[in-house]
């Protein structure tokens, strides 16, 4: 007998997605190739230091607004799971996620089969999924959800590179590496962890890549290289022997003792120097492993085989059935939201498990009616800009709707996927709809391409109300009508993210509502 769900890993999304399973009493399994929960955990990040931030003292009461700043808590119903009781650490080790994630999993009694490695994964005629795993064992399911995370490293295409020691499986105690110089290939948070473990030891280290280094206090993406792992760029900049090398690897080849590594550079039109170093380590992320996928069900990939190409709404979009949940969501918007991370995922795995229930189980997506005042509109609006933490961390992939109906009634539904918004307005999945809003929280566009300490950028730009130029986090909504997009809303960036003011914020945004409803004409931001 086939079952409504298997889910296939154990970590922070396969377990937040069981729980929620587990309250419904859904009928489900989970497989965990792992002997614990989160077994990726007990490996990574090799120098055992999280850079998800856990900020304990926030000065709120609200759980909800806490939840803005703890990085590491995965979603449920119980108030005592949440990951700040576990470390007080701004930056904590991650033997002690690996300890909440085993709570987790006890407290919400998620059903785990741990020690149970998939090998295939097939699909059958009637569009159910068969799962085999190693010792032979086999399971059925109507609906397959994939939540293993990237298992695998991402190894570049560079002759050679067979040579060279890798982030997954090197030792990374920093006495073997003595006196030594050091190559590190990749330009990411594993690359620039490797290196400053490696300081105080190495004679001397590089590391190498293409393109300009993205540094994530500029751009917004807290997988671009973080501050906390960026102490070798002082090194660098400060002529301490370390250096961080702008170009492309042509190839490694062993060399007496050590490993000569001809590098192409960027900055002198591709001048190749060769160079020469006692260890060469690969440092280049990873990648989804879909190898146990047979033929009658390989999901597309994207991202150069990195990720799942998927639906807004997490599902294969070659394979019915077939989702997926956790940093395997992120390929749609790759490098532009929090998706490959706990605090951007938990909150998609979340309106995963909605779209599952409204799909397969006539469940309708949450909705609050809130009559036919506008001013009823602005107060749910400004309420969840305020205080939502899901709008926060999920900007611009999660979207709150106001709905309008055909007899002017208004509802509001939260955190819906913005890139399936229309499918299901269109589809008739939140009952007959005339026009609707959608509200998120976004960075101003070029945000990334402003120096945010540079006092002078401002003045050269300010274009919005009260002199700021809206790159910063702040509210949009838009609006849409007869299938299309009308005109959108900006709310007034504000230093303390507070957007309450009656002149500032509320005022406006009634008056845009206000004429949308009324009138369709254009209001300006």
């Amino acid at each position: 007998m086939a079952h409504d769900y298997l889910i296939i890993g154990a970590g922070p999304a396969g377990l937040q997605l069981a729980a929620s399973l587990e309250r419904d009493g859904a009928d489900y399994v989970v497989l965990e190739r792992g002997s614990v929960p989160g077994a990726f955990f007990t490996r990574f990040p090799r120098h055992r230091q999280l850079i998800s931030i856990n900020k304990v003292h926030t000065g709120y009461d609200d759980p909800e607004l806490r939840l803005r700043m703890d990085w590491n808590s995965i979603l449920s119903d119980d108030p005592e799971l949440l990951f700040t009781r576990y470390s007080p650490r701004y930056f904590p080790p991650a033997d002690d996620l690996v300890r909440y994630l085993a709570d987790f999993a006890k407290r919400t009694g998620a059903r785990v089969r741990y020690d149970t490695a998939v090998t295939g994964v097939s699909r059958d005629a009637d569009g159910s999924f068969t799962v085999t795993a190693e010792h032979g064992e086999t399971w059925q399911a109507r609906r397959l959800v994939v939540a293993t995370g990237v298992s695998l490293p991402n190894v570049p295409d560079i002759p050679g590179i067979e040579l060279a020691e890798n982030y997954v499986s090197f030792d990374p105690d920093p006495e073997s590496f003595t006196g030594q110089r050091v190559l590190v290939i990749g330009r990411g948070n594993s690359a620039f962890e490797t290196a400053d473990g490696l300081m105080e030891n190495a004679a001397v280290i590089h590391v190498v890549g293409s393109g300009s280094l993205q540094l994530a206090w500029r751009t917004h993406y807290v997988g671009h290289l973080r501050a906390v792992n960026n102490n070798f760029l002082d090194s660098y900049q400060l002529k301490s022997q370390n250096a961080l090398l702008d170009g492309r690897v042509v190839e490694i080849r062993r060399e007496g003792d050590g490993f000569a590594v001809p590098v192409a550079f960027e900055r002198v039109n591709e001048v190749v120097k060769d160079l020469h170093y006692d260890r060469v380590i690969v440092a280049a992320g990873f990648r989804f492993d879909a190898s146990f996928f047979d033929d009658t069900c390989r999901p597309d990939l994207v991202v150069d085989g990195r990720f799942p190409d998927l639906t807004p709404a997490g599902e294969s979009v070659n394979v019915p059935g077939l989702y997926f949940a956790g940093t395997l969501m992120q390929g749609p918007h790759f490098k532009k939201a929090t998706t490959g991370f706990i605090h951007g995922f938990r909150y998609t795995v979340r309106s995963l498990y909605r779209t599952l229930r409204q799909r397969h189980h006539g469940e309708a997506w949450p909705v609050t009616e809130l009559g036919d005042a506008t001013e009823r509109a602005v107060d749910a609006v400004i309420t969840r800009v305020n205080r939502s933490s899901a709008l926060w961390q999920q900007f611009g992939v999660l979207g709150d709707l106001l709905l309008l109906g055909p007899d002017g009634s208004l509802r509001y539904a939260e955190e819906v996927p913005v890139g399936h918004v229309p499918d299901t307005v269109r589809a008739g999945e939140f009952g007959a709809v005339a026009a609707h809003a959608v509200i998120t929280l976004e960075y101003g566009e070029d945000h990334d391409k402003v120096d945010p300490f540079d006092v002078t950028a401002g003045r050269k730009s300010q274009q919005d109300v009260a002199g700021l130029d809206g790159r910063y986090l702040h509210p949009v909504v838009r609006w849409y009508q007869g299938g299309g997009f009308v005109a959108e809303h900006h709310l007034t960036e504000n230093l303390e993210n507070e957007w309450d003011s009656e002149e500032v914020h509320r005022a406006p945004l009634r008056a845009f509502l206000t004429a949308r409803r009324d009138t369709g004409a254009p209001v300006a931001p």
